[in-house]
């Protein structure tokens, strides 16, 4: 278990690193359009759908990485009240709920990206790309996420700490 455990937390860093390329590469197309508009009155043709594509793929592909490093937004008021025993059954259970919720969404995604693919389903505007490619990033993005709500939902199950993201390695509360 613990290769699987090494295996789904190296996809999830890995799936930060494309997440952060993906804007990176936003920001840069972002800067191109302004600049063929702007400085040279041209015509954008391809750079606003590119951009929507690449942070839409972010932000999906990266949600593994954000789940792996804790970096999530969470609503902590139930817990803060609750003691360890009835905090931790409720991580359980939000864990098992979130994993339902991803597997379906990723098996939706998997569908959706198929169809594209097979019925070569490509946008409506002029540069016109097949839309399997940004299909894609539902169902890797949701699928790995879905993996990485296993890793965490076995954790959980066997007292072991979530994550080690780069911000908190040892899991500890910090100060």
């Amino acid at each position: 278990m613990n290769f699987f455990i090494r295996g789904v937390e190296t996809l999830s860093r890995a799936c930060g690193v494309f997440a952060a390329l993906c804007l990176a590469a936003a920001s840069f197309v972002v800067c191109h359009m302004v600049l063929v508009r702007y400085a040279f009155g041209a015509a954008t043709i391809w750079q606003t759908e590119f951009v929507t594509f690449a942070v839409v793929a972010a932000t999906l592909i990266g949600s593994p990485y954000v789940l792996l490093t804790r970096g999530h937004v969470t609503v902590d008021l139930l817990p803060h009240y609750l003691s360890e025993k009835p905090r931790h059954r409720l991580a359980l259970l939000a864990s098992i709920c979130a994993w339902l919720a991803c597997a379906v969404l990723a098996w939706t995604g998997w569908s959706f990206f198929y169809e594209a693919w097979t019925e070569g389903w490509a946008t409506e505007s002029v540069w016109g790309p097949p839309l399997w490619i940004p299909l894609l990033s539902l169902p890797v993005g949701l699928g790995v996420l879905t993996l990485q709500y296993t890793v965490d939902i076995f954790n959980l199950a066997t007292g072991q700490p979530l994550g080690h993201g780069p911000a908190n390695p040892s899991n500890e509360p910090e100060a």
